[in-house]
């Protein structure tokens, strides 16, 4: 972790800072695959990371040198797609996707020029992408810095453990919580989720 993200936790929250020592060393990543990142995270959607692996490899060698793109994944049929595990539902939401770039109603070449705010907007008009999807992509594959997703359960129990809540917390305490983190949230949310590991 980044010595300047270690001090700002150090001096903003020591609940949060305290998980630092039984956190080994994690970096944020950046990927330039942000279509197939997309697809990968309408895959990953409410499954487990086993199963959401599995179905993403499964999906891939359904593409030459396993390269997916806009326009190979709409010349595949629903059901080569269905017959690797994704759901029906799934099945359109990548063909959105798909769709979407072709037509450049989405234009992932320039999305990283836009706000967190603006990606969200952006990527949420197309059906099957909703914020969580969003907020990963912004995370995972953008590698922005300062980005909490309120809609992730794992998050959400991470603080309820870390923060000694006895039961769920409510938003507008999580919202407390996490204001203090930024402008380096992504890197809170990455450490919350190794505390549950």
């Amino acid at each position: 972790m980044d010595e300047k993200v270690v001090l700002h936790f150090q001096s903003v929250d020591p609940v949060l800072f305290s998980a630092i020592r039984n956190s080994k060393p994690f970096t944020i990543e950046k990927s330039d695959d942000y279509f197939s990142d997309l697809v990968e995270a309408i895959i990953c959607q409410q499954l487990s990371d086993k199963a959401g692996a599995t179905i993403f490899g499964r999906f891939q060698k359904l593409f030459p040198k396993e390269k997916i793109t806009p326009e190979q994944v709409l010349s595949l049929t629903d059901l080569a797609i269905r017959n690797v595990g994704s759901s029906w539902s799934k099945v359109r939401y990548i063909k959105n996707i798909a769709q979407a770039t072709v037509d450049n109603t989405l234009n992932l070449n320039a999305i990283d020029t836009l706000t967190n705010e603006e990606i969200i907007k952006e990527l949420t008009k197309i059906k099957g992408i909703g914020p969580w999807t969003a907020e990963m992509f912004l995370m995972f594959t953008l590698g922005r810095e300062d980005v909490f997703s309120h809609g992730d359960l794992g998050l959400n129990r991470a603080i309820q453990n870390l923060y000694h809540f006895k039961k769920e917390p409510t938003r507008k305490q999580i919202e407390k919580i996490s204001r203090k983190w930024s402008p380096y949230r992504t890197w809170a949310c990455l450490l919350l989720w190794r505390t549950l590991d």
